[in-house]
């Protein structure tokens, strides 16, 4: 099969018939959180019916938004859930926790105490046996592709292997939905996979992320996928919530002030005398032991971090017309960067809220790889390559 040109986009496309369209797609979603993965499941037409998380907080927050659809969900060690107890469905997501694999964690990888529970995730997936669902969704950090220069991405590919999946690697940030980078990782397994279409320029697998196809004892797939949207370059200010904010005092604006930089502190300036006003966020990093707030460039968010520990919060800056401001960003604010608007918050406690959204899954991205990937691959209604090349007008 020729490779493709880098100027051509590829597509996913979905044979039209009768009873791929009205099969209803069902879900399973492990390490659920407070279920922004399943408000984009959902808006792209599957159905989440079991759920699981260990975090009161979260279930707190997941309960309290879905109300009284919220029997499937089990509060819960996953180390407690057993195969017969989940349903059988035709997709498993899976948001296992970061904090082994990040780049800001401890890097441990899969053998660490948070990020080891993926093992207990497949433990249930070889529990239900021929119940197993037909496709599987694991997101995470984009350190995963890195975890122990590598090995921890393909001991978990092997992993899906041995229970009989064929897996496909994707990266997707979701700045190309809302204004916030967010890169994360997609490992999206299935029992009966589409052809491998050869695609060294996908926006969706970058070179970074080839190393996985390349290995010859993994059994892994390219799937031919519509390209998304472009990464958006504004769009925070937009988002920004402008009543009922708490600013600062002139004391700590002045203490963050001198803790910038001398280029952070010309950005400030420039921004602060000019005649419109300007939002952007900031985050406080240590820089040579020395703690010292960074503010972004753009009109757009840093990634969105859980509020434990205090540092890694996102601070809102606003400047112009002579003055600045600033403050926390409000946990509106935060949902409103993952694409998730209408959550319901109104019985939350700040830091309840800042953590759940900032160890979340953005809702579109999760929305966009569900319609063009999971639910088709689910149906059995994605094309073989040679279909999908013909419809670009390109070799075989």
């Amino acid at each position: 099969m020729a490779a493709r040109s880098s100027n051509k986009r590829s597509h996913l496309h979905v044979v039209d018939g009768s009873s791929s369209k009205t099969k209803q797609v069902t879900v399973a979603e492990f390490f659920a959180g407070i279920g922004l993965a399943r408000l984009g499941l959902e808006e792209a037409g599957a159905t989440v019916v079991w759920a699981n998380d260990f975090d009161a907080d979260k279930v707190d927050l997941y309960r309290s938004h879905f109300e009284d659809k919220v029997d499937h969900l089990v509060h819960g060690d996953i180390g407690k859930v057993r195969g017969g107890d989940v349903p059988a469905v035709d997709i498993a997501w899976a948001s296992f926790p970061c904090i082994d694999l990040s780049l800001a964690g401890n890097r441990k990888g899969l053998r660490g105490t948070h990020s080891s529970t993926f093992w207990e995730f497949t433990r249930i997936l070889g529990e239900m046996g021929k119940r197993k669902p037909r496709v599987v969704a694991v997101e995470n950090v984009v350190g995963f592709a890195t975890s122990h220069a590598g090995e921890d991405l393909a001991e978990a590919i092997r992993e899906l292997n041995r229970l009989g999946y064929s897996v496909d690697v994707l990266s997707l940030d979701a700045r190309r939905f809302v204004a916030q980078s967010r890169p994360r990782m997609f490992l999206v397994a299935s029992l009966e996979a589409p052809e491998d279409v050869h695609d060294p320029n996908s926006e969706l697998r970058p070179d970074w992320l080839q190393a996985p196809f390349g290995d010859p004892t993994l059994k892994t797939h390219r799937a031919a996928l519509q390209a998304p949207p472009p990464p958006l370059t504004e769009g925070l200010s937009k988002l920004v919530q402008r009543q009922g904010c708490d600013w600062w005092d002139d004391l700590r604006v002045d203490a963050f002030i001198e803790s910038l930089s001398d280029t952070q502190t010309e950005r400030l300036r420039q921004m602060q005398y000019a005649k419109t006003v300007s939002y952007r966020t900031a985050y406080r990093r240590t820089r040579q032991g020395i703690p010292r707030w960074e503010i972004r460039s753009d009109d757009i968010s840093g990634c969105l971090r859980t509020a434990r520990g205090g540092s890694s919060k996102q601070a809102v800056v606003r400047m112009g017309r002579g003055s600045v401001k600033v403050r926390w960003m409000t946990p509106r604010e935060y949902a409103r960067l993952m694409g998730a608007e209408n959550y319901k918050l109104d019985a939350a406690r700040t830091n309840q809220a800042l953590f759940g959204f900032g160890d979340a899954v953005c809702v579109p991205a999760v929305a966009w790889l569900a319609k063009n990937y999971l639910i088709p691959l689910a149906k059995g209604s994605m094309t073989s390559p040679e279909l999908y090349l013909a419809l670009e007008g390109l070799s075989v």
